[in-house]
């Protein structure tokens, strides 16, 4: 299969296939996907610290994504050409920003990567292991 630029719908289709994945709605409508009652994707309302530099209007297309570690977070942020991003708000915070307008500069395989390896830092360490040991049966068994 080709891969392809990442998607809006993509963040929807990964997110909500992962194991025990849960889609519920925020106060204000976003979806928010939780496994085990803790989010891995966050659907951002409107905030003052994600806006356009030049005209002060609030991004209204911010996706939160949690991350294993700082490092990873380091990792994605540090590149000035990178779509994903942080905030001051965030500092201290395992999670990236993305902008849905930006999601075309990952693939869609690296969006799935990110958005399991998010999933997998918020689900409890058994579900997190029989997920892991699934996958790598279903790999081994392609090959």
């Amino acid at each position: 299969m080709i891969d392809r630029p990442a998607r809006l719908r993509d963040v929807h289709e990964i997110a909500a296939a992962m194991p025990y994945a849960r889609r519920i709605e925020g106060p204000k409508g976003n979806p928010i996907y939780q496994v085990g009652g803790k989010s891995f994707v966050f659907f951002r309302t409107p905030q003052p610290d994600a806006a356009d530099p030049d005209t002060g209007e609030r991004f209204s297309d911010v996706i939160m994504i949690w991350v294993e570690s700082e490092s990873d977070k380091l990792a994605l942020v540090q590149d000035p050409d990178s779509p994903f991003f942080t905030t001051d708000r965030f500092d201290g915070h395992p999670s990236v920003l993305v902008r849905a307008s930006r999601l075309a500069d990952v693939s869609r395989t690296e969006l799935a990567e990110l958005i399991a390896d998010a999933w997998q830092s918020r689900a409890s360490k058994r579900r997190a292991a029989q997920w892991l040991e699934e996958r790598n049966r279903g790999a081994q068994n392609r090959r």
